[in-house]
């Protein structure tokens, strides 16, 4: 291995021991998604045989708040305690620094997709998965998402900020999106809004995968969020460049 992917390497592991593999974590990757699962089904009283219809919207938000709450703390804290000094002399260019610091909670968001669709499978038949997309759209929505929070953590210099500033964009998502309410029934001033937001082309994927129907094509779902991951993950390393490297 090259030295910089050793370095790549090392900052990853680094961080999943540090952040991502603690016990309060791994356990809240399980119990949020089972809570929001249980929510929508007591709300609509339909029992498991609605599964398929909650299901694209639990693995949604389980990796949104998954990746953009734990690296936006991450990162901001490094940053405050200025250990985040101390990466920038690793032998690596800072976009690969960068891509380091968010692969681990890439890794960590699409392990939290995979609990609601295992306790799904456990309780029901979910019938016919197409797995190559939503394993694409897991990837992307979780990539997406954790660029939000690199972008978020930038923006920040304290911990309590990243959080208040996280749920400016994430709580909107959930409504807007498409992940529990149809986007054919809002307004159309929401509608259009909604259309400017990542994880509406996510949980049309989603949707795709798991349900059959989608209200996009897939090639504009793909390629809208791999632009929003570009463009958040760009944005973000100017601000570092322009903010934080003298």
């Amino acid at each position: 291995m090259t030295t910089g992917a050793v370095a790549f390497w090392n900052i990853l592991i680094k961080d999943m021991r540090t952040y991502y593999l603690k016990p309060p974590n791994i356990s809240w990757g399980i119990v949020f998604p089972l809570a929001w699962t249980a929510m929508f089904f007591i709300k609509s009283g339909e029992g498991l045989h609605d599964m398929r219809q909650v299901l694209p919207g639990v693995v949604a938000v389980s990796i949104l708040f998954g990746t953009t709450s734990m690296l936006a703390v991450a990162v901001t804290f490094e940053k405050k305690n200025r250990s985040f000094e101390r990466l920038l002399l690793a032998p690596i260019s800072l976009t690969q620094l960068m891509l380091a610091k968010t692969s681990g909670a890439i890794v960590f968001g699409m392990a939290n997709a995979s609990v609601p669709m295992v306790l799904a499978a456990l309780w029901t038949d979910l019938g016919p998965v197409q797995w190559p997309l939503f394993c694409a759209a897991v990837f992307l929505i979780a990539a997406a998402s954790t660029f939000l929070g690199l972008f978020i953590a930038v923006a920040v210099s304290e911990v309590f900020e990243a959080q208040t500033f996280s749920n400016f964009f994430r709580f909107p998502m959930i409504f807007l999106c498409g992940l529990f309410f149809p986007i054919d029934r809002l307004p159309t001033p929401l509608r259009l809004l909604s259309y400017g937001l990542p994880l509406t082309y996510g949980a049309d994927l989603l949707h795709r995968a798991i349900e059959g129907r989608g209200a996009l094509p897939v090639a504009l779902d793909l390629s809208m969020l791999t632009l929003f991951c570009v463009g958040l993950f760009l944005t973000s390393l100017w601000n570092i460049q322009r903010k934080w490297i003298l």
